[in-house]
């Protein structure tokens, strides 16, 4: 009688919970390295048909080259011409003139007036759109033309260098003319937005 009731001298034993728990986390541990094998799998093929994708277009890419190497040995001297000057009006188109304008009156001293603006060149460097611009100034003061050269290549949007000087003489006064040679590269978002507002090529008096 005293034995039935002394329960710890027959302990109570759960022998199938363990196991259920064993079994469970071997079953998601396998439904895991299922789905990391499907998952690693896909990632292979995904990669190898973007090399392939690239590989094509890469070739693709070639052969439009070469073809377009075919046709300009086959153009004249004048449809090279017309070529390029078709390429430097798209590059006009996205040039913004109206602000080369304003650039220029930001760095030009009171003393010093323009006279003559030609542009000899519209080409890009990366996303920007840049001139290559022939300048004249007159001016009575060496010293502010020296000064608006200064400002110019300090401007961050102009390359400035003096090309040459003419001492002009007449009945009234005595001046200078000052040519430059400008490399003019405006900020992005000029080149991008604004619509022309100057005749690109040719002289401004």
């Amino acid at each position: 009688m005293i034995n039935r009731l002394n329960l710890a001298t027959n302990p109570f034993r759960n022998r199938t919970t363990p196991y259920l728990v064993a079994a469970g986390l071997l079953v998601f541990g396998l439904a895991g390295i299922i789905v990391s094998i499907a998952e690693w799998r896909q990632a292979v093929k995904d990669n190898e048909l973007t090399v392939k994708q690239i590989g094509e277009m890469e070739a693709e890419l070639q052969r439009l080259k070469a073809e377009g190497e075919k046709v300009r040995q086959q153009l004249t001297p004048e449809q090279r011409e017309l070529l390029f000057a078709a390429h430097k009006l798209v590059a006009n188109k996205t040039f913004g003139w109206s602000r080369l304008f304003a650039d220029l009156e930001s760095v030009m001293p009171g003393g010093v007036s323009a006279n003559r603006i030609s542009v000899q060149n519209v080409f890009r460097d990366g996303d920007k759109v840049n001139a290559e611009i022939e300048f004249g100034v007159i001016s009575r003061d060496f010293n502010a033309v020296m000064g608006m050269l200064q400002a110019m290549n300090n401007s961050g949007i102009f390359r400035a260098e003096l090309r040459g000087q003419d001492l002009q003489k007449t009945d009234l006064s005595t001046y200078t003319e000052y040519r430059l040679r400008l490399i003019y590269t405006p900020a992005y978002s000029y080149t991008a937005n604004e619509v022309a507002g100057g005749r690109p090529g040719g002289p401004t008096q």
